[in-house]
């Protein structure tokens, strides 16, 4: 039985079958799109402290807001990925102050940013793997934003780290 915890509109995580101790299906949804359509199984061990090394920096507070004074949020993404993806080499590195959800082989197939404002925080994604724009053409230059509170987004990823601390008894 899965168990899901969060809002698939905001950000949710669904944590299902466990294959072994170390080996779960993890789902994960934002802005009710499917973000571990490509790989959800996840190492448990690496994917648990990644997301409690998230919760915690989410907590602390930190995160900036949108680099760009007057940009929509969907074209800062654009914008910040845009210099990587025509020329490596004069890549300024801006972007890394905003990576979020790098948890691992699970989401690596989605390139997502996190802007903080305040008490609330904003999450731009989009899907880059040729196979899954292959499949679903409709997210080719997609950006997907969800926004929300962010101790709402930390209590989630807390949920998500007890889940996972009980192990695969603890789920039945």
């Amino acid at each position: 039985m899965a168990t899901l915890l969060g809002d698939k509109l905001k950000f949710a995580a669904e944590v299902g079958n466990w294959d072994s101790p170390e080996l779960c299906r993890i789902d994960l949804w934002a802005a009710s799109q499917w973000l571990t359509c490509d790989d959800n199984t996840a190492f448990v061990p690496q994917f648990r402290i990644a997301v409690s090394d998230t919760a915690a920096w989410v907590r602390s507070g930190q995160g900036s807001p949108p680099p760009f004074a007057g940009l929509s949020l969907v074209a800062t993404h654009q914008r910040l990925l845009a210099g990587f993806a025509i020329d490596p080499e004069e890549d300024d590195g801006l972007r890394e102050e905003f990576w979020i959800l790098q948890w691992g082989p699970t989401t690596d197939n989605i390139s997502a940013l996190g802007f903080r404002e305040g008490t609330r925080l904003a999450i731009t994604f989009q899907f880059w793997r040729d196979e899954h724009l292959v499949k679903h053409p409709e997210h080719a230059g997609t950006v997907f934003v969800v926004e929300m509170e962010a101790a709402e987004f930390a209590a989630t990823l807390d949920d998500l780290t007890a889940v996972l601390d009980r192990g695969p008894a603890g789920h039945l």
